[in-house]
């Protein structure tokens, strides 16, 4: 250790200091692992390992060496400077291992880029390689000239669109939600993103041509939060006026919805949010359908009024806002605000947490695929800065910024893409409102101003840690989160003398009671800050004020400006930074990071400086360089108002717009009309339960095992129950059955317009995926309901098998495929209605509506051959195969159809996992539902917008068959789309020791943890042999506590 005895020099004088702390703070292996608090001693071992050079760190040792006293400080010196050195060596290791993670990337980006270009069969223009994202970066270009360019094309929205009646749906899930006195800072999910959200709402409910902006989040009756988060509905605000000043209508607006889904009595932090992602569509999806009638007879002649747009905010809310557009077939636009890959490389780099410590604490792997989700179906994705596309969009598998450039170029000329597709990246700064911010002349101030100023509550507040508040006021507006840099800039305030007596030093850290009863970061934050006032004796120069309301900041912003100060935001890195924006309204030029969106903010404003935030000596320097040269500091503040238009909410909402309409349009479209006077006139809720389960009965007969399910009406007649018994009877083992057993009772249907389930009530869907090792079926008998049952309930099969395999399968247990109300067959790629959509001998064709519905970014060709090749590779990866090696699939022609690409799996060892499949094919460009079924012996591709669970939901959407009412009977294990079937609001049974062998090998297992819900009162469990009596309990137990949410 003697080679390393500079670095414990160095670290006793830190401790000598007392920047680190005291000798007890110094930091243990777990310590150095601990995520996401910060701790000083950590910074200054950070600042050792990575930011200090070593001929300083020398000099500074030789000096500390000969003032030395005890031994025992120097053992334990000795003891700090081998977990540094063992940490360094571990830096090492994570970045040598991140060059090859990225070197990997950078390959499989590039073979996938060039298989793409390969299929497309045709070389890049001069065009194609001038288009796309770098028009971005021409310079010299304003915001709004870059816009007009861009746009040229396009039809810029404009007041002429009154006429148009417009229905747009915003979702924003985690944080606390809601319109007035917004808790800012309360946490870390209730941040930004809310006042964004909220704000767009009302801005885009004010243009012409919107009828109403509903915006979705999660309703929270928690007692440790306010009631007005419980409330269902909120208005932001009411409708527009027409021409003639009349009132739009009567539902026109903004409001936020609140939808319940998860504990309903608990306040979630978003990470906690992903395995209610699905309860979550299917209550939107009710209410948008609710919607939808209302404002049809509000204004659209009888029919209904689809969602114009559906825009998901963040990982969560994207990934709901892709199952809600392809659930109901409409366009979606996604904004990321930040993005989980950036996070997680971030957090490698540090070295302080390994990849499964980050995955365990922040669900990271669930939210990057949550984001590849949206991105698959996303038309549109927003962001705020060139940085954002460039930088961290790049990293996902769903988006190569060369690949979008030539599909886009391909597809303004009308060439094929051959289904491939990239989503549409376009940069539009958040908006901002300005109707308070008045623009005052350039006059010298008077004391008696800030005299009147300094009278209201808020400026007591701020001016009392103030030896002399008429000094030009330094001000950072921030949560206390290690990420703003807040420790940085107070060192830099602290060092820097000059900077010290010419201006005073203002930290709004959001609201707080008491600093013991915060978050870890926060804290630590806040604790860091008070020390290093001390240290430098910055008291009466340096304001921290505990409370303020939202309402107050356009103040704070007034004061400082009056003070001729200066706004700054240090930020280790800031996505875009609104608080830039404000403050340029209200006057004051900024020093702000130079990493990401403020660079494009400044660009536009040209009010500022940007800086470093690792260098503290860059930061004081901009500060004072604008503080102390007044006509610098003129200048900045008349062009960050000359320029702030570009900001504003109307010139947001007016690029969106226009940005939408430029998508492809798309909604619910039947070839045939949907008579719905004829369904039932009640209308069941999401929470409606199932009121009267004696009124029905169900058997469940499952090849070899010896018990069945028999649930039976305890009050049916017995004429009844001895016709279902005697029709169970001949639904065991079709060896067993003879030709002379009555035959089973046809259901009241037959040959239809319109199938049977749009006047059912309830739906019991049978997805058990039981095969033997083959990938035959071996799954229940029969399924059976009595007269009374069948009137009010319907019955479907969910199954991965083609309509051939499972009408063959349903003949030998002696089964007619009419008894059933709906067969989704092909893991939901094709949907059958026996007794309707029939031909005259009977043979059933796929409802076209459905099929219609699916086709969407469906290239079939492009990914049989993109799908063989990877299979084929020796590393999987879209390489030449070796000579004479077998494939591990097989080509199942006779199973395929229209939107099912089957293969059979031979070798099921040299396949990828599910999510590696989709990964590859992302990289392609080609969106699809891959998946491995039948006990991983077969291999299905299907649409993107087809599943099993999107299947049930279109049924709702078409037939106006709630989602809440169906019951899904699951086993315990199955296909790879196997989790999206448990969660959702439906109320699901899990049969136990059914389903022997399942798919779930060829599925990452970080991932499948995070999607269902561990304990949900809409789940059920039973055993394989429960009696009857307990099957019966079962279905009334989750129906009762569902009914109870």
């Amino acid at each position: 250790m003697a080679g390393n005895e500079w670095i414990n020099g160095y670290l006793e004088a830190i401790l000598d200091s007392g920047a680190g702390g005291s000798i007890e703070d110094k930091p243990t292996t777990a310590d150095l692992r601990d995520s996401g608090h910060f701790n000083p001693t950590k910074y200054f071992v950070e600042e050792v390992v990575t930011g200090v050079d070593e001929t300083d760190l020398h000099r500074t040792w030789i000096k500390v060496v000969a003032t030395r006293n005890t031994r025992e400080r120097s053992s334990r010196l000795e003891n700090m400077c081998w977990r540094i050195w063992h940490l360094t060596r571990k830096k090492k290791q994570l970045e040598w291992e991140d060059l090859q993670r990225s070197a990997k990337r950078r390959m499989e980006r590039e073979q996938g880029r060039k298989d793409a270009t390969e299929d497309l069969s045709e070389d890049l223009s001069e065009g194609e390689k001038g288009d796309g994202v770098g028009e971005l970066t021409h310079s010299g270009e304003t915001p709004k000239k870059r816009f007009q360019r861009n746009s040229s094309n396009l039809e810029v929205w404009s007041d002429d669109k009154k006429e148009k009646k417009l229905y747009i749906v915003l979702i924003s899930l985690h944080g606390l939600v809601r319109g007035e006195n917004m808790e800012l800072g309360r946490d870390s999910d209730t941040g930004g993103q809310v006042k964004y959200v909220v704000e767009l709402a009302r801005a885009l409910a004010k243009m012409p041509g919107v009828y109403r902006v509903d915006l979705f989040t999660r309703q929270v009756l928690c007692p440790d939060v306010d009631w007005s988060y419980g409330e269902p509905t909120e208005m932001l605000s009411s409708g527009a006026e027409d021409g003639d000043g009349n009132e739009m209508g009567e539902s026109s607006g903004a409001y936020i919805v609140r939808i319940p889904f998860g504990p309903r009595d608990k306040y979630l932090r978003k990470e906690l949010l992903w395995p209610y992602i699905q309860e979550f569509v299917d209550g939107a999806l009710v209410h948008i359908l609710n919607m939808s009638k209302v404002l049809g007879e509000q204004i659209g002649e009888g029919k209904p009024i689809w969602p114009y747009v559906i825009h998901g905010h963040y990982a969560d809310a994207g990934d709901s806002a892709a199952l809600l557009s392809g659930a109901l077939n409409v366009p979606m636009v996604l904004t990321g605000h930040s993005l989980g890959r950036n996070k997680l490389e971030q957090l490698l780099k540090q070295g302080r947490q390994s990849k499964e410590d980050i995955n365990s604490t922040y669900k990271i792997m669930r939210r990057i695929e949550g984001e590849e989700l949206a991105l698959d179906a996303a038309e549109l994705v927003i962001t705020s800065t060139k940085q954002e596309i460039e930088e961290q969009w790049g990293l996902y598998d769903g988006f190569d910024v060369k690949l979008e450039k030539v599909l886009r170029a391909r597809s303004r000329r009308g060439v094929n893409c051959h289904g491939r597709y990239m989503p549409r990246m376009v940069v539009i700064p958040p908006g901002m409102d300005f109707s308070n911010v008045v623009i005052q002349e350039d006059t010298p101030e008077v004391d008696g101003e800030l005299t009147s100023l300094i009278a209201l509550v808020l400026y007591c507040q701020v001016m009392r840690f103030l030896t002399n508040p008429h000094k030009p006021m330094i001000l950072a507006l921030s949560r206390p989160d290690p990420k703003k840099n807040i420790t940085t800039l107070l060192k830099a305030f602290g060092e820097c003398r000059p900077l010290r007596e010419l201006a005073n030093l203002t930290l709004i850290m959001g609201n707080r009671d008491d600093i013991d009863e915060m978050t870890g970061g926060n804290a630590n934050v806040l604790t860091t800050v008070l020390k290093m006032i001390d240290k430098y004796d910055l008291y009466g120069l340096v304001a921290y004020p505990k409370h303020h309301k939202q309402a107050d900041v356009p103040e704070i912003y007034r004061l400082a400006a009056k003070t001729k100060g200066v706004f700054i935001n240090p930020a280790l890195v800031e996505p875009f930074g609104l608080t830039l924006i404000e403050a340029a309204a209200h006057g004051l030029p900024m020093v702000a990071t130079k990493n990401g969106g403020p660079v494009d903010i400044n660009r536009a404003l040209n009010n500022g400086l940007l800086v470093d935030p690792h260098d503290q000596y860059a930061i004081a320097d901009a500060l004072l360089k604008l503080v102390s040269e007044k006509n610098l500091w003129h200048d900045c503040r008349r062009n960050g108002w000359k320029n702030i238009h570009l900001f504003s909410w109307p010139e947001h909402c007016r690029t969106y717009l226009t940005r939408v309409a430029a998508c492809r349009m798309r909604h619910p479209q039947w070839q045939t009309d949907t008579p719905f006077e004829e369904c039932p006139a009640e209308q069941s809720s999401l929470n409606d339960s199932l009121k009267d389960v004696q009124d029905m009965s169900l058997r469940l007969s499952i090849d070899g095992f010896s018990s069945s399910v028999d649930y039976l009406a305890a009050s049916g007649e017995r004429d009844i129950q001895d016709q279902v018994k005697n029709v169970m009877s001949r639904m065991k083992k079709p060896e067993s059955t003879s030709s002379n057993d009555n035959e089973p009772v046809k259901p009241e249907t037959g040959l239809s317009k319109y199938p049977l389930l749009r006047k059912r009530r309830r739906l019991i869907v049978i997805a058990l995926d039981c095969y033997d090792n083959k990938g035959e079926p071996d799954i229940m008998k029969a399924i059976r309901m009595d007269s009374l049952f069948a009137r009010v309930s319907g019955i479907a099969i969910s199954t991965a098998m083609s309509l051939s395999e499972t009408q063959a399968f349903l003949k030998s247990a002696k089964l007619q495929t009419a008894e059933f109300d709906a067969l989704i067959c092909s893991s939901g790629s094709e949907l059958y209605y026996p007794g309707a959509y029939a031909e005259g001998d009977g043979k059933l064709y796929p409802d076209p509506d459905y099929a219609t519905h699916i086709d969407y970014r469906w290239g079939c060709e492009g990914l049989k051959n993109t799908i063989w090749k990877l299979m084929n590779s020796p590393d999987q990866n879209g390489g030449p195969s070796k000579a004479g090696s077998s494939s591990p699939i097989e080509k199942d022609d006779k199973l395929n159809n229209t939107h099912c690409i089957t293969y059979l799996i031979k070798d099921p060892s040299r396949v990828m996992k599910v999510q590696d499949l989709r990964q590859k094919l992302r990289m392609r460009g080609l969106r699809c539902h891959p998946m491995y079924c039948r006990a991983s012996t077969r291999m299905q591709i299907i649409p993107l917008l087809a599943s099993r669970a999107q299947a049930l939901r279109y049924l709702f959407v078409r037939w106006r068959l709630n989602v809440g009412n169906m019951f899904v009977i699951l086993g315990e294990t199955g296909d790879t789309d196997y989790q999206e079937m448990i969660s959702g609001a439906h109320k699901t049974i899990v049969m136990k020791n059914v389903v022997k062998k399942g798919s779930e090998e060829l599925m990452r297992s970080e991932i499948r943890d995070d999607m269902v819900p561990k304990d949900s009162p809409l789940v059920a469990f039973i055993n394989g042999e429960a009696t009857p009596d307990e099957i019966a309990s079962a279905l009334k137990q989750v129906s009762k506590t569902s009914a109870g949410m």
